[in-house]
């Protein structure tokens, strides 16, 4: 979600990269009413993780719904068609971009 939701124009990533999304997870132990509390949690979780993803990517809410459902991997060139990075970049233009800019975005 942080690549994602970075400043539109600076959102990298190199030809092999793997980007993942995927549903929350969580693990609980104790009585049964706290149990439902935690699911409940995660469920309000996933819902605002999706919307987030759906509001920064331009992906349809039901899709990104049935793509976070299980690990969902994508290479660079997947997550720019997905709307997750705006450029794949290769290690040249990595060097050029840390010459412009003391923080290494440009």
């Amino acid at each position: 979600l942080l690549l994602a939701a970075g400043s539109k124009g600076k959102r990298f990533a190199l030809p092999h990269s793997r980007i993942m999304i995927h549903q929350p997870m969580g693990v609980t132990q104790g009585q049964a009413t706290d149990i439902d509390i935690q699911a409940k949690e995660i469920m309000r979780l996933k819902k605002a993780i999706n919307d987030l993803f759906a509001l920064h990517t331009g992906q349809d809410k039901k899709k990104v719904e049935n793509d976070s459902e299980r690990d969902f991997i994508m290479s660079g060139q997947e997550a720019l068609e997905y709307g997750i990075v705006d450029k794949v970049i290769t290690k040249r233009e990595m060097v050029n971009v840390g010459k412009n800019n003391r923080s290494g975005v440009k």
